[in-house]
């Protein structure tokens, strides 16, 4: 049976979460509005204000909570994180002031299951602690998210792992303590088996960045751009810097990909749920050709279509977090795909009604919608772009149906007819 309900326990957890969050938490988007400012562990003004407030959170049992209680977490399930994250998209700051940011989320998750001891203590505990900051480097310019397509490599040499290649786009690399990073280390091998994984500090030599890209929102002239263009020029790390092992990279970014996929579309139902509540704000608030926004049928469609689209989206993600939790490994991949790819056009449509409710301020940053509206190419793109998971889908969904060796489709109604006549023969003839 389909659940998704939570104890009156966990319930009051989630009510102080959502009077926190925008009481405490979503000034912190307005006084430090910048897309790296949650990772910059230097800037003091911000950390100043940060800690009492993961204190706060620490303090209710509620920090890192995707983790098992060994890390300092709650090993919550799928569901009760869905809850929470729902609460955490309302803010871009959240996540950092509840110790599940990305993608340090993740890259915990990576250390905690293929670390070293020493790995575990020198990186893992201070990223758990929320001292230091990571990045993810996987994707390269020439290949985008596609692995099977990668040229960064790494070579053993003595006790030595030595990578060199490029890599586009890592995330926070201005700011990261150490990189989690993918390398073909046989290339002769079959697609899926040819890279693994490394960690590498920040500091090491041969670890550059070219340049910090910027964004939609971010200006080039400010230097605000976090999405690091970087070059590994023949970076040697120990032999155990490893995780997993020799050809296991894909399985191991696979391991912290599903769960944060069903976060980061919950934070999304968060963040359309704020769009579509000033949505109706405005209808209810603005006058034009002496009568309510409100009293207008294109309006009202904009708002039922929102509402529709929400609540479909919402529970999809439900569905899916209730999946995982109860279902065996791998059960929700088809869903998991369907909450990437859904994900996008519901803050699209949503985001672009409130938009054009609010007419020219809506397009002013003097409004959130702007800098929203500006995130949603990233958002179908984020953790592959929607059609490759549309492809995953439609593959996974044809598996469950076989082609017919008729003429006709199974559902031509002329032998069916016929069938039914045949089936119920005596019946028919005893009434003529």
């Amino acid at each position: 049976m389909l659940d998704f309900t939570v104890e009156s326990e966990f319930q009051a957890k989630l009510d102080w979460m959502a009077d926190f969050v925008r009481t405490e938490v979503e000034p912190l988007d307005l006084l430090f509005p910048h897309g790296g400012d949650p990772y910059d562990t230097t800037n003091t003004k911000a950390r100043r204000i940060l800690r009492p407030l993961q204190e706060q959170v620490r303090a209710q049992g509620l920090w890192a909570c995707h983790l098992g209680p060994d890390l300092g977490g709650q090993g919550y399930g799928q569901i009760k994180l869905a809850y929470m994250n729902e609460i955490l998209g309302r803010s871009y700051w959240a996540p950092t002031v509840f110790g599940t940011a990305a993608p340090d989320t993740g890259n915990a998750e990576i250390l905690a299951m293929f670390g070293t001891a020493e790995q575990k203590k020198r990186y893992l505990q201070p990223l758990l602690d929320g001292e230091i900051v990571s990045a993810f480097s996987m994707t390269e310019p020439q290949a985008g998210a596609d692995p099977t397509e990668f040229v960064c490599r790494a070579w053993r040499d003595g006790d030595e792992w030595v990578i060199d290649g490029e890599k586009w786009f890592t995330s926070n690399a201005r700011h990261a303590a150490f990189f989690i990073v993918m390398a073909v280390t046989d290339p002769e091998a079959a697609p899926h088996r040819r890279m693994s994984m490394f960690v590498v500090p920040a500091g090491t030599p041969g670890v550059e960045i070219q340049r910090n890209v910027s964004t939609m929102g971010e200006r080039d002239d400010l230097d605000e751009g976090i999405h690091g263009y970087l070059r590994y020029r023949e970076v040697r790390v120990p032999g155990d810097a490893i995780l997993g092992g020799p050809g296991e990279g894909f399985a191991v970014a696979q391991a912290r990909l599903g769960g944060g996929r069903v976060h980061h579309a919950m934070r999304t139902v968060g963040l359309c749920s704020r769009a579509f509540d000033m949505m109706c704000e405005r209808a209810l608030s603005r006058r034009t050709k002496g009568a309510l926004l409100a009293e207008k049928q294109a309006v009202q469609a904009f708002i039922a279509d929102s509402w529709i689209q929400l609540q479909q989206f919402r529970l999809l993600v439900l569905h899916t977090a209730w999946v995982i939790d109860t279902q065996p490994h791998g059960a929700a991949r088809t869903l998991i795909a369907a909450c990437k790819v859904a994900m996008a056009q519901v803050m699209h449509d949503i985001v672009q009604r409130a938009v054009h409710l609010h007419g020219s301020l809506g397009t002013t940053l003097e409004l959130p919608l702007a800098q929203w509206w500006m995130s949603v190419p990233s958002l179908a793109l984020a953790d592959g772009p929607t059609e490759v998971h549309k492809v995953s889908i439609a593959k996974q969904v044809l598996r469950g149906y076989q082609p017919v060796d008729t003429l006709f489709p199974s559902e031509h109604l002329p032998p069916k007819r016929a069938a039914a006549a045949e089936r119920y023969a005596d019946a028919l003839s005893a009434h003529e």
